[in-house]
C-alpha cells in the first residue's frame, strides 16, 4: 500500500504531494526558454521527499537545481530560475503570484512604516490608479537568477531581520519614479513617472544600490558618494569621524582626505609636544567607518587620500600589507595615493623624491592641487631649506614600493591631482579637488570642517546612475534618457534628506550628479570590436562624446527651465571651458576623430542660461546594479561567458548577454594581452568625462618570466595612464591568487625613460 505524503503550505495548511503540480510549475517558468529541459530540472533536484515538507523546501530546491545547470552553452537556465524565483519571491510578499493593485499594496505598506506616507499625501487614488497602468509585471519575468537574489538580498523592501520580504520588482520601479517627480507640475509629472518608469524597468537606466533600496521608504538620504577632507587639528579629526558615522548609518561609500595631518614627531602648541603622527588617527577613521553595517544592505567602507610626498609616506604605503603588527598596520581601508606631474618627471630621470609633513611647508599642500607652477617652485625651494624637516627617498624606490603593495593588496589606488585640476569642471582656484570617492571616479571640491555644525567646511556628496549601453541601437537615443536621467537625479537632491549642513549646503550649491555607462563589454561585442587592439576606438569616441553632449544638453534645458545651481559660477562651464577644451591632447595620439556634434552653439547656450549642475558624468564599477540589468560590469571586460559572483546569498551565475550569438565578439580579460589598449579606451571616455572613471589594471603573472610581473611593467602601465589623462586608477587585479608574486625591485629595468609624459 503506498504512504500518501502530506506537504505544508506557506499558510500553514496540509495537502497531498501533488507531482504533476510541481511540474507545471517548471513547465510554466520553461516557457518561451531556448535548449533547457524541466525533466532535467527535476532529476538533477534530487528532492528528498517526507512527511509534512514544506511547499517552500520544495521550491527552493527547484530554483538551486535551475541555477546550476546555468550555462555558457545554456544560458537560459538562469531565467528559468529567475522565473521559479520570482514566484517564491510573490507567494512571500503578497501570499499569491498576482500582485494586488499599487494603491492597495502602498496603503498596506505605509501603515506597516515600510513606505514613505508622503506617497498618499503627494498622489490622488486617480493617479495611482493611473500608475498602476503603467505597470507591467510580466516584466520581472526578464531578470536573471543574479539579479532575481540581488533585488532580494538588497534592493527590495524587507524586514532584514525575519527575512520577510514586501514588494516585487515592478512596485520598486514604479515608485521610485513617483517619488523621484513628486515635485513636478500634476500636468506633466504623470509622463516623466511613465518615461522613467519604462526606461528603469526595461534597463535602459541603472540605479545604485541607495536609489533602489531607499527611495519610496522612510529614509530619505540616497547619495552613494561622500567626500570628507579632514583638516590637521583634533576639532577637524573629530568632525571628520562624526561625519564618517552619520554618512556610513545611511548606506554611503566614504572618501577620506586626510593629506593635511602631519607627520610623526612634527611639533604641536609651539613645540609643546611631538605629534603622533597619521596613523592614529586612520585608525580613528577605520573605527568610525566600521561601526555601522548600513542597514544590513552593504558594510561600510572607506578611501582615504594623502599625498607620495608625505613624510611618512612610506609607513603610510604599507598600512593594508598582511605583514607587520596591528599596531603599524591599517587594513581595513583603502589609500588612495595622490600624484603630479613633478612625481613622475622624478621618477622618469631616475632623481629622488624629498618627503615633508604638510605642516612645515606653508602653501606646498594647497598648490599640489590648485597651482602646478606654484608647487613646483615651491616643492624646490624647501627642498634646498635643510631647516625644514625633509628626507629623500629615489624616486625609483619609492614608486616600486607604491606598485609593490598596489600588486599585493590589489587596493592602493592612484589619483593624478593635476589630471582632476585641469581637466575639471570646476576652476581650480576657487574649488580645487583634493581627493576621490571609494571607487575612484567622483572628483568634487571639498572644504574640511572644524565642528559637526561647521557651515564654511564642505562635504561633497554625488548622486550617481548609469546608462546601459547594450540598450542603444542608435546614440540618438542615448538622448531620452539622459534627459530623464538628469531630471530624476536632480529632482533626488531636492528630495533627499541631507544629516549635516556642510553637505546640504555643497548639494544644494553644485548639484553635482554622476552619470556612467554598464555593459560596455556588450557593446564592444555586438559592435564586433575589442579592447585591446584599437578597433573599438572610434566607437569609443562617438559614444563618449554623445554622452558627455547630451547630458550637457540635458542639464542646460533643465537649467533655462529652473534656474542654474548656485555656485555654477565656480565652474569651468561657467568660463565657456568644456571638457573637450581641456582633455590631455596626447588623446589625440590614439584617435584622430573629429567632433560630430555642435559644441560651440552648446557653449553658448551654456553660458547663456548655465547649468543645473556642476558636473554631469562619471564612471563608476556598477558592480552590482549592473546584474540587475544582466548587463556587464561598467567598462569592464569579463573574464568568461559565466562570471560567478559572491554575494551573502551564496554564489552566482551571470552570463554575458548574447552568449551564443556573440560566442566569438567577446574579449575576455585574461585574454588580452596587456593593459596597454584598456588604458587607451578609458584615455578617449576621459576626453569627454567631467569627473573620472573607475579604471582597473590586470596582470596574469604566467604571462612573465618566472611567473613575476616586472616592476618595469608595472610603472610602465602607470605612466602610460597619467600619459593618456586618467585621473585615477581604481583596482588591480592579479589573475589565480598570484597577487603576491611581484617581480622583486630592479632598477636596471627602470633606470631610464619607461615612458615619456
Amino acid at each position: 500500500m503506498n504512504q500518501i505524503l502530506l506537504v505544508t503550505k506557506r499558510d500553514g495548511r496540509k495537502e497531498v504531494l501533488n507531482l504533476d503540480k510541481i511540474h507545471r510549475v517548471i513547465e510554466w517558468a520553461a516557457k518561451g526558454l531556448e535548449k533547457v529541459s524541466v525533466s532535467q530540472v527535476e532529476l538533477h533536484s534530487r528532492i528528498q521527499f517526507y512527511a509534512n515538507i514544506t511547499t517552500s523546501e520544495i521550491h527552493e530546491t527547484l530554483i538551486k537545481s535551475s541555477a546550476d545547470l546555468i550555462s555558457a552553452e545554456i544560458p537560459d537556465y538562469q531565467y528559468l530560475a529567475a522565473r521559479l524565483a520570482i514566484f517564491h519571491l510573490r507567494k512571500k510578499a503578497y501570499g499569491c503570484f498576482n500582485p494586488p493593485h499599487l494603491y492597495n499594496h502602498i496603503l498596506r505598506l505605509v501603515k506597516l512604516g515600510k513606505y514613505d506616507k508622503h506617497l498618499l499625501k503627494d498622489y490622488s487614488i486617480k493617479e495611482f490608479n493611473i500608475m498602476n497602468n503603467f505597470i507591467n509585471h510580466s516584466r520581472d519575468m526578464n531578470f536573471s537568477y543574479a539579479a532575481v537574489k540581488q533585488l532580494e538580498g538588497k534592493y527590495l523592501v524587507k524586514n532584514r531581520v525575519t527575512g520577510e520580504i514586501y514588494e516585487s520588482a515592478q512596485f520598486l520601479y514604479i515608485l521610485v519614479s513617483a517619488c523621484l517627480f513628486s515635485s513636478y507640475p500634476k500636468d506633466i509629472r504623470l509622463d516623466y513617472i511613465k518615461r522613467f518608469y519604462n526606461a528603469i524597468s526595461t534597463f535602459k537606466i541603472s540605479l545604485p544600490t541607495p536609489i533602489m533600496s531607499g527611495v519610496r521608504t522612510p529614509t530619505r538620504q540616497f547619495s552613494s558618494c561622500v567626500l570628507i577632507e579632514c583638516g590637521d587639528s583634533l576639532d577637524s579629526i573629530n568632525a571628520t569621524a562624526s561625519s564618517i558615522v552619520k554618512y556610513v548609518s545611511h548606506r554611503a561609500g566614504i572618501g577620506i582626505n586626510a593629506g593635511r595631518i602631519r607627520a610623526l614627531g612634527s611639533p604641536i602648541r609651539n613645540g609643546e609636544a611631538f605629534h603622533t603622527g597619521c596613523i592614529p588617527f586612520y585608525k580613528h577613521f577605520q573605527t568610525a567607518i566600521k561601526s555601522c553595517s548600513q542597514g544590513g544592505i552593504r558594510g561600510g567602507a572607506a578611501t582615504l587620500f594623502y599625498p607620495l610626498w608625505h613624510l611618512e609616506v612610506e609607513s603610510l604605503l604599507v598600512l593594508k600589507n598582511n605583514r607587520g603588527i596591528e599596531s603599524n598596520r591599517i587594513r581595513h581601508m583603502d589609500y588612495g595615493v595622490q600624484i603630479n606631474k613633478l612625481m613622475y618627471q622624478r621618477l622618469v630621470d631616475n632623481e629622488y623624491i624629498t618627503l615633508f609633513s604638510p605642516s612645515s611647508v606653508p602653501g606646498l599642500y594647497d598648490a599640489f592641487f590648485c597651482d602646478q607652477e606654484e608647487f613646483n617652485k615651491l616643492y624646490i625651494k624647501y627642498e634646498q631649506d635643510k631647516n625644514i624637516p625633509q628626507r629623500q627617498i629615489k624616486a625609483l624606490e619609492l614608486f616600486a614600493l607604491l606598485m609593490h603593495e598596489r600588486t599585493s593588496t590589489g587596493r592602493i589606488y592612484i589619483q593624478n591631482v593635476d589630471h582632476c585640476n585641469n581637466h575639471s569642471p570646476f576652476d581650480k582656484m576657487i574649488a580645487p579637488i583634493r581627493q576621490s570617492n571609494l571607487c575612484l571616479e567622483i572628483t568634487l571640491p571639498t572644504e574640511s570642517l572644524n565642528d559637526i555644525k561647521d557651515e564654511n567646511g564642505e562635504i561633497a556628496l554625488c548622486t550617481l546612475s548609469a546608462l546601459n549601453l547594450g540598450e542603444i541601437d542608435h546614440l540618438e537615443d542615448l538622448y531620452e534618457i539622459s534627459v530623464l536621467t538628469v531630471r530624476a537625479l536632480d529632482a533626488l537632491l531636492d528630495y533627499q534628506y541631507y544629516p549635516i549642513q556642510a553637505a546640504k549646503r555643497s548639494a544644494m550649491g553644485r548639484r553635482t550628479l554622476g552619470i556612467g555607462v554598464i555593459n560596455y563589454a556588450y557593446y564592444l561585442a555586438k559592435n564586433g570590436v575589442k579592447y585591446s587592439d584599437g578597433s573599438a576606438n572610434v566607437l569609443t569616441h562617438r559614444t563618449f562624446e554623445a554622452i558627455q553632449y547630451y547630458l550637457l544638453k540635458a542639464s542646460n534645458e533643465l537649467a533655462r527651465e529652473k534656474g542654474p545651481c548656485p555656485w555654477f559660477g565656480e565652474t569651468s562651464y561657467s568660463q565657456g571651458i568644456l571638457p573637450i577644451d581641456s582633455y590631455k591632447k596626447d588623446v589625440d595620439f590614439i584617435v584622430n576623430e573629429p567632433l560630430y556634434y555642435d559644441w560651440e552653439k552648446l557653449r553658448k547656450l551654456i553660458q547663456d542660461f548655465g547649468l543645473r549642475n556642476s558636473t554631469l558624468s562619471a564612471i563608476m564599477p556598477s558592480e552590482t546594479s549592473s546584474q540587475i540589468s544582466n548587463a556587464t560590469n561598467g567598462i569592464e571586460p569579463p573574464r568568461d561567458y559565466v562570471s560567478i559572483k559572491i554575494s551573502k546569498d551564496g554564489i552566482l551565475r551571470q552570463v554575458v548577454p548574447e552568449s551564443i550569438r556573440l560566442k566569438d565578439a567577446y574579449e575576455f580579460l585574461w585574454n588580452m594581452p596587456n593593459n596597454e589598449g584598456y588604458i587607451k579606451l578609458v584615455g578617449i571616455m576621459q576626453k569627454f568625462v567631467d569627473q573620472s572613471i573607475s579604471a582597473n589594471t590586470n596582470y596574469d603573472p604566467s604571462r612573465f618570466h618566472n611567473g613575476k610581473i616586472p616592476m618595469k611593467q608595472l610603472l610602465k602601465d602607470l605612466l602610460t595612464a597619467y600619459k593618456f589623462g586618467l585621473k585615477t586608477l581604481y583596482y588591480q587585479n592579479t589573475r589565480d591568487g598570484a597577487e603576491k608574486i611581484i617581480q622583486q625591485q630592479d632598477d636596471s629595468d627602470c633606470e631610464s625613460g619607461i615612458c615619456k609624459i
